[in-house]
Protein backbone atom coordinates (compact mmCIF):
# COMPACT_ATOMS: atom_id res chain seq x y z
CA UNK A 1 0.00 0.00 0.00
CA UNK A 2 2.85 2.40 0.81
CA UNK A 3 4.26 1.96 -2.69
CA UNK A 4 0.91 2.92 -4.24
CA UNK A 5 0.53 5.92 -1.92
CA UNK A 6 4.02 7.15 -2.75
CA UNK A 7 3.58 6.64 -6.51
CA UNK A 8 0.22 8.42 -6.63
CA UNK A 9 0.50 11.04 -3.88
CA UNK A 10 4.23 11.42 -3.28
CA UNK A 11 4.20 14.83 -4.96
CA UNK A 12 2.11 16.05 -1.99
CA UNK A 13 4.76 15.07 0.56
CA UNK A 14 6.21 17.84 2.66
CA UNK A 15 9.55 17.83 4.50
CA UNK A 16 10.86 14.52 5.84
CA UNK A 17 8.28 12.52 3.87
CA UNK A 18 5.28 13.94 5.72
CA UNK A 19 1.94 13.48 3.98
CA UNK A 20 -1.18 15.10 5.42
CA UNK A 21 -4.21 12.83 5.60
CA UNK A 22 -7.42 11.94 7.35
CA UNK A 23 -7.19 8.75 9.39
CA UNK A 24 -10.15 6.65 10.43
CA UNK A 25 -10.19 3.71 12.81
CA UNK A 26 -13.62 2.39 13.64
CA UNK A 27 -15.86 5.39 14.32
CA UNK A 28 -12.94 7.67 15.20
CA UNK A 29 -11.67 10.04 12.49
CA UNK A 30 -9.03 12.76 12.74
CA UNK A 31 -6.72 14.97 10.67
CA UNK A 32 -3.10 13.84 10.92
CA UNK A 33 -0.10 12.94 8.77
CA UNK A 34 1.76 9.80 7.82
CA UNK A 35 5.54 9.80 7.60
CA UNK A 36 7.66 7.89 5.10
CA UNK A 37 10.36 5.81 6.78
CA UNK A 38 13.17 5.22 4.29
CA UNK A 39 14.74 2.46 6.41
CA UNK A 40 11.51 0.44 6.46
CA UNK A 41 10.37 1.68 3.01
CA UNK A 42 6.87 2.30 4.33
CA UNK A 43 4.66 5.00 5.81
CA UNK A 44 4.14 5.24 9.55
CA UNK A 45 1.00 6.52 11.23
CA UNK A 46 1.69 7.81 14.74
CA UNK A 47 -1.27 7.18 17.04
CA UNK A 48 -2.09 9.34 20.05
CA UNK A 49 -2.48 7.54 23.37
CA UNK A 50 -6.23 8.25 23.42
CA UNK A 51 -6.67 6.50 20.06
CA UNK A 52 -4.59 3.49 21.18
CA UNK A 53 -6.66 3.29 24.36
CA UNK A 54 -9.95 3.33 22.44
CA UNK A 55 -8.69 0.38 20.39
CA UNK A 56 -7.83 -1.60 23.52
CA UNK A 57 -11.25 -0.90 25.00
CA UNK A 58 -12.91 -2.60 22.01
CA UNK A 59 -10.90 -5.86 22.25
Amino acid sequence: MSKEIRENLGFLEEGWGRLKMTAKIGNTQWETAIWFDTKLDTYLLPLKAEIRKKGKDHN
